[in-house]
């Protein structure tokens, strides 16, 4: 069973400036070599400088999705309620990834419903958005899945075009 650690400020920080022990420490979770790439120093970044200027970044934070102490990919919400994709209020988005060793085990669909669970329990939040590339076939796996629905199209500035999905839940928690 994966685990979500929060990926509080100080460990964010300590990542990015290289301080890997400290950082591992701070979560209590080994960091595997190739994290963090390029790409997620930037998105760490981006993350570092929301949690600092807005508080609520730091309730809706990336987490660490562990598994038997060991990080094996990141998942996290793109900000507070109303952060999303289609600008709407009630909802979050979310996004996943998981290192390439430990794909195809299930484990973004496990820490897209736990990151469902958990918006649930913190907010009452039941309304879900995710954008995916439309070549990205794994993930568009996982949204079929999960029951989510097709409802646009965005431009990314760096993932240029994705297709965008909405999920809402009953208020039992049902898809």
């Amino acid at each position: 069973m994966i685990e979500l650690v929060p990926m509080t400020p100080e460990f964010v920080a300590a990542v990015l400036d290289g301080r890997r022990d400290e950082a591992a420490v701070l979560m209590g979770i080994e960091l595997p070599e190739e994290f963090p790439s390029k790409g997620e120093e930037g998105f760490l970044g981006l993350r570092l400088r929301q949690m600092r200027e807005d508080d609520r970044f730091q309730t809706w934070c990336p987490h660490a999705v562990a598994l038997g102490g060991q990080m094996i990919g990141h998942a996290g919400y793109h900000g507070p309620p109303g952060v999303n994709a289609n600008d709407e209020p009630d909802a979050v988005e979310f996004g996943y990834k998981i290192f390439p060793p430990h794909r195809g085990r299930g484990y973004a669909t496990q820490a897209a419903r736990m990151l469902m669970d958990l918006a649930a329990k913190r907010a009452g939040i039941r309304h879900f958005v995710l954008s995916v590339g439309p070549y990205n076939e794994p993930s568009l796996a996982i949204v079929r899945k999960l029951g989510f629905v097709k409802t646009g199209e965005r431009m990314d500035d760096i993932d240029g075009l994705e297709l965008v999905f909405e999920l809402r839940r009953t208020a039992d928690g049902a898809l």
